[in-house]
């Protein structure tokens, strides 16, 4: 025990003071927010749509808009663009309380605003989650799994993941809502008291993703339950979700 106690003291502290402190550094590989500059693309050129998997992006005339909540962050549309038109920033904030903030145009854009009076008023100190996988790859289950370790711990702003739908305030739903999930999400749903909230995080919770027109899952999740809070990405960064969560319950100043 007094060995353990000498690995402790000589590690220290090894949670990230954020968002008290500076924001974790992205990896230089990292696709944040999508940038569209102002200058106007061919009219005739569509390589960007041809080239999305997700058919993220709309061209009207010149005028280039990218839906996030479909967005799986491939960067293909980078590569083909001759313009160089899009771009994607180090920025991780992307999350958005409405589903049409999440459609970005040319411009500085501001950062949609997350946050919800509700969520604030009555889980701005404790939040329980029932974490549900509508049927996903895994992917966006590990990244909000990787908020539970030290270096992020989720609890210190008491925000936890229980067990049973009975003990929570709210769902954070991942995955394309497969034909097979959907009675067993809506089953999970109603089993939480009221008031409750509901998190799509990842591009198929928020829109269905690159699945979104095959027939074994045909519905998005806001046509089945109402949602509070869409994360884009694909998976997104851990510190998105977490971002996410924090504004909102208002725990992150939105005008910062």
């Amino acid at each position: 025990m007094i060995e353990i106690l000498k690995v402790r003291l000589k590690q220290g502290c090894r949670t990230m003071s954020y968002p008290a402190g500076p924001a974790p550094e992205m990896p230089p590989h990292f696709t944040g927010r999508p940038v569209i500059h102002p200058e106007s693309c061919g009219e005739d050129c569509r390589e960007c749509i041809e080239v999305c998997p997700s058919d993220a992006i709309s061209v009207t005339g010149s005028e280039v808009r990218i839906d996030t909540g479909r967005c799986i962050f491939c960067a293909k549309c980078r590569q083909v663009c001759p313009e160089q038109i899009i771009d994607f920033s180090p920025d991780f904030r992307l999350a958005a309380a409405r589903r049409e903030d999440l459609v970005l145009g040319s411009g500085d854009d501001p950062v949609p605003s997350a946050s919800s009076a509700v969520a604030k008023k009555l889980f701005g100190r404790s939040l329980k989650l029932r974490q549900v996988s509508a049927g996903g790859c895994n992917a966006c289950e590990a990244d909000t799994n990787v908020l539970n370790t030290l270096a992020w711990d989720l609890g210190r702003f008491g925000i936890q993941f229980v067990a049973s739908p009975r003990h929570a305030d709210g769902l954070l739903v991942t995955g394309p809502v497969t034909n097979h999930m959907e009675l067993a999400l809506k089953k999970t749903y109603e089993a939480l008291p009221d008031p409750k909230i509901v998190i799509a995080v990842g591009a198929c919770a928020a829109s269905g993703g690159i699945f979104r027109t095959h027939p074994e899952s045909s519905k998005v999740l806001a046509d089945i339950i109402p949602v509070d809070l869409f994360i884009p990405g694909c998976p997104p960064h851990p510190a998105t979700i977490l971002d996410g969560l924090l504004r909102l319950v208002g725990r992150i100043d939105e005008k910062e």
